[in-house]
């Protein structure tokens, strides 16, 4: 099958934006929960509807007395939490459109984002990113940048007072003058070089999307079913399942720091949860090694492969009686005590932003908790497609959502179009020219279609990394700092579907003698020098350095100095000198499978 397209469930009316999807819940008689924040001895409360939007009103309120004019961008800095939806809907009530920002952004990733996207103002979570976003001022003239609102009460209290003399009806009209084609916020996004480019996605996209989402997913995201969010918000997946969740009545905790995810998930006890492959691969993991220090390695092992098993022959048609007899077995000893690490009540976990593996997927499916893995870009406001609870094939990503379609080019590219499909990047026609062809999106992945219009993707076009955290890594500008130094000849960066960064570092041979020479080290090959201390700790120091560029998300963890050069003669370099990506991994799985084995240690 080359092209699958899958017609829109629900119609929505063009006037409405993202903001109706509120009002849609503010409107029912029983004021559903959206939301729950910690309240006295740490415990979970609900937030109804109503709540949220009489706070979402006075933020509103607030920006509109400081002068924010519909149209205006408006950044978010800050690690996932309620302040952060809350400041969100606030900015769509005010007619703006907010500009997300990883809070653990270098200055000068802030200070791109808040000039090409020309934002007015932004929302930080504390003091810490308030001077991070002052760096980012000494390095960029960021004059349209005004007000820097921090997101705790003490920090939004004078924002609100300002805002208290904002008639109602002047809220209503910034509200509702919005509607779907209209931009609702601008996500910046690692490209193959260059600066990150601002994907705008628009108001229809998310509720276009959002409602034919629900609709898909009935059984899974509902009014009252309960789930926690840990993703980055900043990041399109967990931003879409935030706008999601208000549309169908789900009720969102928010937990910042997953070092207490299984606290919070014992809490919270949510039906659903939103994750990406290393928070399973962790889980797993974690499950894996306290067994074999408990003398109970055996035992779970015989109940991973029962898991997958079953789980197989589950998705076959037909589950032998043996094997179900076994899997009661360790439902009892095994897969109840990991679903109850996980809560107790999850039934279904949405997985994105990097491909999951039959394996785990398998394995997780016979612990009884249902994956719905999916596949999308910021470019496709989050999944193109997903698997549905009513059918799923465990090693592909599903069929499109609703109002979706999937094309499969003569080269293997994976087109898409429909509701979810950016209308393009902010202020680069150049890229969208690229990006485009006959209104069908070039997703730079490779995949196939089978005969159900499921897609399994199959490889990458592009030279991005994507880690199996969901983070998008733009490998040369790493590369190209670390390169730079003489002591070095190449530098190739590796973490794609794994859990961190990596890189192997070759050193340059014509240099290596005068530089051993100049730090009083007798001569020696360049086999020796990659395991030298002082060698290997000068490229610590350019790794450190070029780290300083980007996020920690994005930085180098670890390292390896090769004893061998990469040339053109071994086949790692083309005539023109460029990095044979694809060979260079091939000839050096071990090592880089050293490096991660390495940290799991």
């Amino acid at each position: 099958m080359r092209e699958a397209v899958v017609p829109a469930l629900v119609e929505v009316d063009p006037d409405l934006n993202i903001t109706d999807l509120l009002l849609r819940q503010t409107a029912k008689p029983h004021d559903p929960a959206l939301f729950a924040r910690r309240g006295a001895a740490d415990a979970w409360q609900d937030v109804p509807a109503t709540l949220f939007l009489a706070e979402v009103t006075a933020v509103a309120r607030g920006l509109i007395a400081s002068g924010i004019q519909p149209g205006d961008r408006i950044g978010i800095m800050a690690s996932t939490s309620y302040q952060w939806s809350l400041v969100d809907f606030a900015i769509w009530f005010a007619g703006a459109v907010s500009v997300p920002v990883y809070e653990t952004s270098a200055p000068s990733q802030v200070a791109w984002n808040l000039t090409d996207s020309g934002a007015r103002a932004i929302f930080v979570e504390s003091d810490r990113h308030r001077a991070v976003v002052d760096r980012a001022r000494e390095l960029e003239d960021l004059v349209a940048v005004g007000d820097v609102w921090v997101m705790d009460d003490a920090g939004l209290a004078p924002l609100i007072a300002a805002g208290r003399d904002v008639p109602a009806a002047t809220v209503e009209d910034r509200r509702s003058a919005a509607g779907l084609e209209d931009p609702a916020t601008v996500i910046y996004t690692s490209g193959t070089t260059g600066r990150p480019k601002g994907v705008i996605l628009t108001h229809g996209n998310f509720v276009r999307l959002a409602d034919n989402a629900s609709a898909a997913l009935g059984s899974v995201a509902h009014e009252g079913a309960r789930t926690i969010m840990f993703l980055p918000l900043a990041h399109v997946f967990a931003r879409f399942i935030a706008v999601l969740a208000v549309s169908a009545g789900c009720v969102v905790a928010h937990t910042p720091d997953v070092k207490n995810l299984l606290r919070d998930l014992q809490g919270f006890r949510p039906d659903f949860i939103l994750v990406v492959p290393r928070v399973f691969e962790k889980v797993y993991n974690a499950s894996k090694l306290k067994a074999e220090d408990g003398g109970r390695g055996t035992i779970f092992a015989a109940a991973e492969r029962v898991a997958i098993d079953w789980s197989r022959a589950r998705q076959a048609g037909s589950v032998p009686v043996g094997l179900r007899l076994r899997h009661a077995l360790f439902d009892r000893l095994v897969y109840g005590k990991l679903r109850t690490a996980m809560g107790g009540r999850v039934r279904f976990a949405v997985s994105g932003g990097g491909p999951l593996g039959e394996r785990l997927g398998h394995f997780f499916d016979g612990v009884g908790v249902t994956v719905l893995e999916g596949y999308g870009l910021t470019e496709t406001t989050a999944p193109l497609t997903v698997n549905t609870p009513e059918k799923i094939k465990i090693g592909t990503v599903g069929p499109a959502l609703p109002g979706n379609g999937i094309r499969i080019a003569e080269d293997g590219e994976v087109l898409a179009a429909g509701v979810c499909v950016t209308p393009g990047y902010w202020r680069r026609d150049d890229l969208n020219a690229e990006a485009f062809s006959d209104g069908w999106f070039h997703t730079g992945d490779l995949g196939e279609l089978d005969e159900d219009g499921y897609l399994r993707i199959t490889g990458r076009k592009k030279e991005i990394l994507v880690t199996s955290g969901g983070k998008n890594v733009a490998p040369s500008g790493l590369e190209d700092a670390i390169r730079a130094d003489s002591l070095v000849s190449q530098c190739i960066v590796v973490g794609d579907h794994r859990p961190f960064i990596s890189a192997l570092v070759t050193l340059d041979e014509e240099a290596l003698p005068g530089w051993l020479k100049r730090h009083q080290l007798p001569a020696m090959s360049a086999a020796d020098a990659a395991g030298n201390d002082v060698v290997v700790a000068r490229v610590q120091e350019l790794v450190d350095a070029a780290n300083e560029r980007v996020s920690r998300a994005e930085s180098i963890r670890a390292f390896r100095v090769v004893p061998t050069d990469f040339t053109e003669a071994s086949g790692h370099l083309t005539p023109s000198l460029k990095l044979r990506r694809a060979r260079v991994i091939a000839d050096f799985t071990d090592l880089i499978d050293e490096i991660y084995a390495a940290q799991r240690r």
